[in-house]
């Protein structure tokens, strides 16, 4: 853990034994990102009395999803092809469909959209869009990437499968990249678990995110910039 992250949250046995560790109203990219590094991810805290805006959240029982044990059953490989699968190539969408308000549960408001659209902007967050047969965006994914971390924030879909199909495609993306790479979902739903997903306790998920981060970045394909005019 670096030294700049350990000032922010401490030493881990210094943490609280649950899975909120920490409060602040601070969100910049900065400290998101470097949060990432401890093992700590950010949600808004809009629904209850802190009079923090932010939790930092590293769960006891950690959720993730081996590569090697993603669940791809018939009807999800044949709706693999269904779909056209891009990355990078419309993050607002994606993001936008993630914090629809409308989705029950929902937890992205604009200081997290502020956070994310920042570190997207400088490299760090990626997104995986799912497009129908006409190219529009009907589901998709979110994460930060940093070395071999991959921490999975929001998915969403508009058309059967297709959050699922642009998991797929992640999930092949970082095996290309090889190593022992951590795709990291933080919590234990049903429907990740049917996807193949595991809980790990919060030492072993450290301990494996040590090793992660000292692996290479993926090569992400890159973004094309329109040029603009002279």
């Amino acid at each position: 853990m670096a030294s700049v992250v350990s000032q922010i949250f401490g030493p881990e046995p210094s943490w609280p034994e649950q899975d909120l560790v920490a409060l602040s109203d601070d969100l910049d990219p900065w400290l998101v990102l470097e949060a990432y590094k401890a093992g700590v991810f950010p949600m808004p805290l809009p629904h209850v009395t802190f009079t923090a805006k932010i939790g930092w959240w590293s769960p006891m029982a950690r959720a993730v999803l081996l590569l090697d044990d993603l669940r791809v059953t018939r009807s999800l490989r044949q709706a693999t092809r269904r779909y056209t699968v891009t990355i990078d190539t419309d993050f607002p969408a994606v993001l936008a469909g993630c914090a629809d308000p409308s989705r029950p549960h929902g937890w992205i408001d604009s200081d997290i959209e502020a956070a994310y659209t920042g570190l997207f902007d400088a490299g760090h967050v990626h997104s995986v869009e799912t497009r129908d047969a006409d190219g529009v965006v009907v589901g998709g994914l979110y994460g930060v990437s940093i070395g071999g971390l991959f921490a999975g924030e929001s998915m969403f879909h508009t058309a059967r499968d297709a959050s699922k199909v642009a998991l797929v495609a992640l999930v092949e993306f970082l095996q290309q990249a090889g190593g022992n790479r951590l795709l990291d979902v933080q919590w234990l739903t049903p429907h990740l678990e049917s996807l193949g997903a595991t809980e790990i306790s919060r030492q072993e998920y450290l301990s494996v995110l040590d090793d992660a981060l000292l692996l290479p970045t993926p090569a992400w394909p890159p973004r094309h910039v329109p040029r603009q005019a002279e």
